[in-house]
């Protein structure tokens, strides 16, 4: 059976960029201005503060996973943060790890931070299927995860990039199935909870290429049409064919980007009767032609 979580995860194709051991002692805050990065944090020790824009603070304690795929503004910081709104002093200590706060005391908190990447050409899409902010809690199998990224991004053995991806894409998968669907923001994790509409999201996963109408995914997840798009739009957060549409691309992408095939045989993998029709609708979707995407990615060539 299509995993479309899995697939999606896939698709990202998520890399490490970096990670690194924090800690905090006393009164101490830092605030990052992002530029959507995929951001996690996992609590080693104690407890620490988590405010992100748009998002009621929260208190994180040990064993705490905290995934935002695409991360803006946000403020870690102790449990009772220093006044005012700026950034406190931190050192680098002797063993590499970033002290925030008071650099000779205890720490009150010990953290693993770091951020991935999507290598994606349709990140942007495919990220806003996810939640906007994961958070899991007291999960085993997600701490064991963290602690073998932990020790791989310390060591610099042979494969170590290699490994990593693939760590992270297996950490990212955990994280997002752990979440509650129906507590989730609008989006693919809370239509795969809905088990209804998880059929008719299977099906789009699994055949692809078939002209699928409303009605008919309405059938598969034996609702009436009225209802299906609704009960669709309102947990993916977009129309079911909009959701169709930028499933196709996203593979159309893919394929561009790592295949040596021609319009024609991209247009018949993703569900188009023919090339100038895929063209169009890609055109329309991406901003630009399949050959001039394909020539940008740099692999693929054309007859």
């Amino acid at each position: 059976m299509i995993d479309p979580l899995a697939e999606v995860v896939t698709l990202l194709q998520p890399s490490a960029s970096s990670s690194k051991l924090a800690s905090g002692a006393g009164r101490w805050s830092v605030r990052r201005a992002e530029s959507g990065r995929p951001f996690y944090c996992a609590i080693l020790d104690g407890a620490s503060r988590l405010a992100v824009d748009g998002h009621e603070p929260m208190i994180l304690e040990k064993g705490d996973f905290v995934l935002i795929p695409s991360a803006f503004n946000f403020t870690a910081s102790s449990l009772e943060p220093p006044r005012g709104k700026r950034d406190t002093a931190h050192v680098v200590l002797p063993d590499g790890e970033v002290r925030h706060g008071d650099s000779s005391g205890p720490p009150d908190v010990r953290m693993l931070v770091g951020y991935c990447t999507f290598a994606s050409p349709d990140a942007s899409l495919l990220v806003s299927l996810l939640p906007r902010l994961v958070l899991v809690r007291g999960e085993r199998r997600l701490s064991t995860l963290v602690e073998l990224v932990r020790e791989e991004s310390r060591e610099r053995r042979p494969a170590r990039e290699v490994i990593l991806a693939r760590l992270l894409e297996v950490l990212l998968i955990e994280a997002l199935r752990s979440v509650a669907g129906t507590a989730a923001s609008p989006g693919l994790l809370r239509g795969l909870a809905d088990e209804r509409l998880a059929v008719a999201i299977r099906r789009m996963h699994e055949s692809p290429t078939r002209a699928w109408t409303v009605a008919q995914l309405a059938k598969e997840a034996a609702l009436s049409r009225s209802a299906f798009f609704e009960r669709f739009s309102r947990a993916v957060g977009v129309p079911p064919m909009e959701y169709l549409l930028g499933w196709r691309m996203a593979l159309a992408k893919d394929l561009l980007r790592r295949k040596q095939v021609t319009v024609a045989e991209v247009a018949e993998q993703v569900g188009y009767g023919s090339a100038s029709t895929f063209s169009v609708a890609f055109t329309r979707h991406v901003g630009l032609p399949p050959t001039h995407f394909a020539r940008e990615q740099g692999e693929p060539r054309y007859p």
